[in-house]
């Protein structure tokens, strides 16, 4: 009964450290690894047989289900309207927080090929005080920022050197609520490709292009990957000019980053009562294009195996906060606001690969 009862546990086990690892393929292909070894072992590896992907030693584990908070406390809001039937306004944010959920799963996992479907939702919600008589923050007020989103992500190694990502992502932004969601109302897209260089298992690095609204309004950039471990403690993993990060690694099971992000927003709002441009014209829908930039210290921990908890502080610099005429895709603001810069706080807590499967 007893050597039943223990082969039982050890099936349970195994079934579900398999979902675990299901769930745990991340967007970009990253193989939790041990410490990063000396320079002597890193030149005497056989990579005959790998394939070149843009992780490397001493990275942290892969993330497959993502549960995150962030909170800004209380900063004062400035706005400047364009509009004639608009007034200005000054007062302050009481309450910003953003709650998402990120999951990611493989279609193909292949040596040579690797398909990863992500989908994410976000929600950001805002308290003014003066309570917000003010169209565009009334509705923020009410309805809150949403963001339900979907990704495709394919990594190909060619060989044992070379490798390219392509990722493409669909988003539903805006204010909406159930019953006004809606493609063509709402829907965003971005995209990016980069070719990269496997130099050596803890030195990787790649160029290419990213579409999208990191800098609020929707453009083409250039980017640069660029992972590399520098010895069994330090480390760099940058896709710049959105991230830098330099990292710490305590332990197999602790890790510490500090650097800078840059995220960009943008979000369709439909406005109860319309506005008017300094045109004359009639206007329902804005566009509200969102940048921030973060300096960031953020410390990760394994709990139990495959579930980790991250903590994350740092100070928000707010570059912008505006609203667009979004019938037009220019650079004509309608509300031209300034957040004042804030410390942030979050708390994060993912599922990542059981040790047992990386480690085979």
């Amino acid at each position: 009964m007893i050597s039943l009862y223990n082969s039982s546990c050890r099936r349970l086990a195994v079934t579900i450290s398999g979902l675990c690892l299901l769930l745990a393929c991340p967007a970009v292909a990253q193989i939790y690894p041990p410490p990063a070894p000396s320079a002597d072992s890193v030149s005497r590896v056989d990579r005959s047989q790998e394939f070149a992907v843009p992780s490397v030693i001493g990275m942290g584990p892969s993330k497959g289900l993502v549960l995150h908070y962030e909170r800004v406390p209380h900063f004062n809001v400035n706005s400047t309207s364009k509009s004639a039937s608009l007034t200005d306004y000054n007062g302050q944010a009481r309450k910003n927080g953003r709650f998402l959920v990120k999951a990611y799963a493989p279609l193909l996992n292949h040596p040579h090929l690797k398909l990863v479907l992500g989908i994410n939702y976000e929600r950001e919600e805002f308290e003014f005080t003066p309570p917000a008589n003010y169209e565009l923050y009334q509705n923020l007020q009410d309805k809150g920022l949403k963001v339900l989103g979907t990704q495709l992500a394919v990594i190909r190694p060619i060989d044992d050197v070379n490798y390219f990502i392509f990722r493409v992502k669909g988003e539903l932004n805006g204010d909406y609520t159930s019953s006004e969601l809606s493609l063509n109302d709402y829907l965003k897209m971005s995209s990016e490709f980069i070719y990269g260089w496997k130099k050596t298992p803890s030195f990787s690095w790649g160029l290419g292009l990213q579409l999208g609204y990191t800098f609020g309004r929707q453009s083409i950039y250039p980017a640069l990957l660029y992972n590399r471990t520098f010895s069994e403690r330090w480390g760099v993993e940058a896709l710049f000019p959105a991230r830098v990060t330099v990292r710490r690694n305590l332990s197999n099971k602790s890790l510490l980053f500090a650097g800078y992000s840059v995220d960009g927003f943008s979000y369709n709002i439909k406005l109860r009562n319309p506005i008017m441009n300094d045109k004359g014209q009639e206007l329902k829908t804005l566009e509200l294009r969102e940048t921030e930039v973060k300096g960031r210290l953020r410390w990760e921990r394994e709990i139990y195996d495959f579930l980790w908890f991250g903590l994350e502080g740092g100070y928000r610099y707010n570059y912008a906060f505006d609203a667009y005429d979004r019938s037009n895709n220019d650079r004509n603001k309608i509300i031209d606001s300034k957040l004042a810069d804030a410390p942030y706080a979050s708390v994060e807590l993912f599922i990542v690969p059981p040790r047992k499967f990386v480690k085979r």
